[in-house]
């Protein structure tokens, strides 16, 4: 491949999901696309950005961008948010009005393991809530991977990644080999094709984002931009879980992290005015 049809591939990829490519990375390109190819009859990634650079070539660029999405999740991956949310959602389902759900948003939320292992820990708080309704909006770039996790059903091996015994057995139905999320935790959740680069507006005010290492494929205006639209849609008291190599400081000043957390983060409070 040449230099100039990486960096053609790679700022598609980056312009379509913020995605950057270094130099390096080409063999992921080449493992990740190789089925791609053999399919379009293409000898290689050269002829690949030929074929982007041509008409009618929209439907195969959002093929090569999601084949380049990286779907990594578990179930109470890293664990300490989620030990942190349950502290959390009490005081939350306190301080709002009777009848104004708690929404929760699993951003870039893969095949689903995040957004259930929050419902799951809402199930769980039970009468802690006081009945208020919790709703949990999970999405992503990939179809494919909403599709997964709209099914809520899961591999031996994928339940076993994170996943307490007890929990599957309470929260789970097996079915042959794999097992399906009980209908009481889908029925908290939805799910919506978004891309974090455009204007999340549209999805409405959070009590609780999580949008964790995700960034760590941004650039820092990406970064700062993306910082920035969280903070828009997230409720005074909310907060925001970041993954644990990921940070704010430097990229946004409209976030803060909530002392002695670690990736948790909390809106920036206004600077009191002199005199």
């Amino acid at each position: 491949m040449t230099p100039e049809s990486f960096n053609y591939l790679a700022g598609l990829v980056k312009a379509r999901s913020g995605i950057v490519l270094t130099a390096d990375k080409g063999y992921m390109l080449e493992t990740r696309l190789g089925a791609m190819l053999r399919r379009e009859g293409l000898a290689g990634l050269d002829a690949l950005a030929l074929r982007l650079r041509g008409p009618r070539a929209e439907p195969l660029v959002a093929e090569m961008v999601e084949a380049l999405t990286t779907n990594e999740s578990s179930f109470f991956r890293d664990g300490k948010p989620f030990e942190h949310l349950k502290r959390l959602l009490p005081r939350l389902a306190a301080a709002r009005p009777p009848g104004q759900a708690i929404r929760i948003w699993s951003a870039a939320c893969s095949s689903g393991q995040e957004a259930y292992s929050v419902a799951m820990t809402v199930a769980d708080l039970g009468a802690a809530l006081g009945g208020r309704r919790v709703e949990i909006l999970g999405t992503d770039i990939s179809r494919e991977m909403l599709d997964r996790a709209k099914e809520g059903v899961f591999t031996q091996f994928e339940v076993q990644r994170g996943l307490p015994v007890q929990m599957l057995v309470k929260h789970f139905r097996q079915e042959g080999g794999r097992w399906r999320v009980a209908p009481e935790l889908r029925a908290m959740t939805r799910w919506q094709a978004f891309n974090l680069l455009d204007d999340p507006r549209g999805l409405g005010r959070f009590d609780v984002i999580f949008c964790r290492n995700v960034l760590i494929y941004f650039d820092a205006p990406t970064k700062s931009r993306v910082l920035a639209a969280l903070a828009g849609q997230l409720a005074p008291d909310g907060v925001v879980y970041l993954g644990g190599a990921e940070t704010v400081l430097g990229l946004t000043e409209r976030l803060v992290p909530v002392s002695g957390e670690r990736g948790v983060y909390e809106p920036a409070r206004p600077a009191a005015r002199a005199g």
